[in-house]
């Protein structure tokens, strides 16, 4: 079985879930997830977890993305992409600096309103199930922050944005709100996720690519540790009696550490055994008699 990160290179018109279980067939295993969803008109960086990777999920899915996406002014659809039923088409004379100014607007802490044709649940019934029945419903805005909005190009209505966001975000909806602040209207003509935290395109595999390696016996060469998910923590090495506590679910003490210190309270860090395998996320914290130590937060050890 393999264990560890797979950067895939999603193809268009293959839902995420598709992709995984396309996946599951060519691995010939059926412990596999993926960290953040991709609609099916978008392509590029879908971060797989096989595995024990798998308990990883969650960490990986709320890591910074960052996309190349079209911007089509002028058209308003229903789905907020091209895919969708044009609801307006708007005459438009926007500028690239009148374009570029109206972007700085959506950079940093912003509000987003989810739309329908999504996975977000209200009332325990998907939005988008809703929307094929013709219905719209009242939602909640969502807290998120555009980090950084590039243009890269313009041609006519249609341009290129490089978008760094946070978890949550929807790249159509940012397109459509972009459009209605400009007066024109705007949808999202496409998507390509270039990275997800620090996984990047350029080690994303396709299917071909992942059929190839494992038919060569070489994919393992391609999937990455466990612990590249969380490379942007320090990290501790555990002596003998650290190690020894951390099986056993017990606290570590600063004398218990071979390498690397004690974090904060409630920061995280990696955590390894003696022999340098990665074992946990530790979370610092104080006692109750005093003093700090380390406690397991995740574990993703796995005994024999």
């Amino acid at each position: 079985m393999y264990n560890g990160i797979l950067v895939f290179d999603k193809p268009r018109d293959f839902t995420s879930h598709d992709a995984v279980a396309k996946l599951r067939g060519i691995l010939r295993q059926r412990k596999i997830g993926h960290a953040g969803t991709l609609d099916p008109m978008a392509t590029g960086v879908l971060v797989v977890l096989l595995g024990n990777a798998t308990r990883a999920s969650d960490y990986a899915a709320a890591q910074t993305k960052e996309y190349i996406a079209g911007l089509r002014l002028g058209t308003v659809t229903d789905t907020q992409d091209i895919t969708g039923k044009v609801l307006e088409e708007r005459p438009c004379d926007v500028t690239p600096k009148q374009l570029e100014q109206t972007l700085r607007a959506f950079t940093g802490d912003i509000s987003q309103l989810p739309p329908m044709y999504s996975a977000v649940s209200v009332g325990g019934v998907r939005l988008y199930k809703l929307a094929r029945k013709g219905e719209e419903i009242e939602r909640q805005a969502r807290d998120i922050e555009i980090q950084d909005i590039e243009l890269l190009s313009s041609e006519g209505l249609e341009h290129s944005l490089n978008v760094t966001c946070s978890k949550g975000t929807y790249i159509r909806t940012l397109c459509h709100d972009i459009g209605a602040s400009l007066g024109c209207g705007g949808c999202m003509s496409s998507l390509r996720r270039t990275a997800v935290g620090n996984f990047r395109l350029t080690q994303a595999l396709s299917f071909e690519q992942v059929e190839r390696l494992r038919d060569e016996g070489r994919l393992d060469e391609y999937i990455l540790p466990t612990d590249s998910v969380f490379a942007h923590l320090p990290a501790v090495t555990l002596n003998g009696q650290g190690f020894a506590r951390a099986i056993n679910g017990a606290f570590i003490s600063a004398d218990q550490l071979a390498e690397g210190k004690l974090p904060d309270t409630d920061e995280l860090c990696r955590v390894y055994s003696p022999e340098g395998e990665f074992m946990m996320l530790g979370r610092g914290g104080e006692l109750e008699r005093g003093g700090q130590a380390l406690f397991c937060h995740k574990t993703f050890f796995v005994r024999d």
